[in-house]
């Protein structure tokens, strides 16, 4: 489609198009999911830099919507892809890392005001996140650019 039909976020288009990837983990030469949450890796800490865990999440528009409960690794590469953020209305979302900038203040999510994080699509596991998923997560905030402001 080229014009939304209603949500542009949630409709995939322009600059929050995805594509439709299959819907399991990549994975990596084991066998294994490749993305992880922290949480779920015992064999992997946090050893540089500023951790973010319990870290205010500012949106775009200087609302705190929640704070970092976890850091999801790729495991394979030894680099954080996304954080996980609990909500202050409850639920958890994950944010890409690229599009996260990690300050004294807290972390700051630039691309979505406060409104538009509770419709942030979501893992249907709590340790897992599948291709498809990782494409939605990433259109929908890549989106928020244009149409979240």
């Amino acid at each position: 489609p080229f014009e939304p039909t209603g949500d542009p976020l949630a409709d995939g288009v322009g600059p929050a198009s995805w594509a439709a990837r299959q819907d399991w983990p990549e994975l990596d030469g084991h066998g294994h999911p490749k993305i992880a949450p922290m949480a779920s890796a015992p064999d992997y800490f946090h050893a540089a830099g500023r951790d973010p865990r319990g870290m205010d999440v500012i949106a775009r528009d200087g609302v705190t919507v929640g704070k970092i409960s976890d850091m999801w690794l790729d495991k394979p590469e030894f680099l954080v892809r996304y954080l996980e953020i609990e909500l202050n209305e409850g639920g958890k979302r994950l944010v890409p890392m690229t599009l996260a900038r990690i300050k004294s203040d807290g972390v700051h999510v630039g691309s979505l005001t406060s409104a538009y994080f509770a419709n942030v699509p979501q893992t249907k596991s709590a340790t897992e996140v599948t291709l498809l998923e990782e494409d939605k997560i990433s259109a929908y905030y890549a989106g928020g650019r244009m149409y979240a402001t």
